[in-house]
């Protein structure tokens, strides 16, 4: 599928109640020395950090209802392992997190922190894949690949 502006403004609205309005910002420093306008989009000012909190939370309200209380489940050894344990805190649903065994202790911890449920894998993306589907099994939660998934595509791309 290849999505539409229509479909990157719904997933704008369905996001926009649970996300923060970040600023655009310039510079006529770079301006100048780049010859053209140069804008910055602050999604460092975002939950958790990173515009993958709007891939994240798109995604899991895109899930029916039924689904959704199982949960969810990634594996991600970073921002969207934070991004989507923390839309799952904020929507009261589990969220299940592969992570790899040499991911950072800060980013574990900050799944943590936002009530993501980690398994340790094997650093792998093979390994992480069949930990996830293990999990999804067990669990009958959602997977929501990080990068390869049409409705998390939509959602990070509400940050323009």
């Amino acid at each position: 599928m290849i999505p539409s502006q229509r479909d990157v403004q719904q997933a704008f609205e369905r996001v926009a109640p649970h996300v923060h309005q970040t600023p655009v910002l310039t510079s006529r420093l770079l301006d100048e020395l780049s010859g053209a306008t140069i804008f910055f989009k602050c999604e460092n000012f975002q939950k958790m950090g990173a515009f993958k909190m709007r891939g994240a939370i798109n995604a899991i309200l895109q899930i029916p209802h039924a689904d959704r209380a199982k949960g969810v489940v990634t594996h991600s050894s970073g921002n969207f392992a934070q991004a989507l344990s923390l839309a799952a805190k904020n929507l009261g649903i589990p969220a299940y997190i592969v992570m790899p065994n040499n991911a950072p202790q800060v980013k574990k911890d900050a799944v943590i922190s936002y009530g993501g449920l980690i398994t340790i894998s094997e650093a792998t993306i093979a390994a992480r894949e069949e930990m996830a589907a293990q999990i999804q099994d067990k669990t009958g939660a959602t997977f929501l690949h990080p990068s390869n998934h049409i409705d998390v595509i939509l959602g990070q791309g509400t940050a323009a």
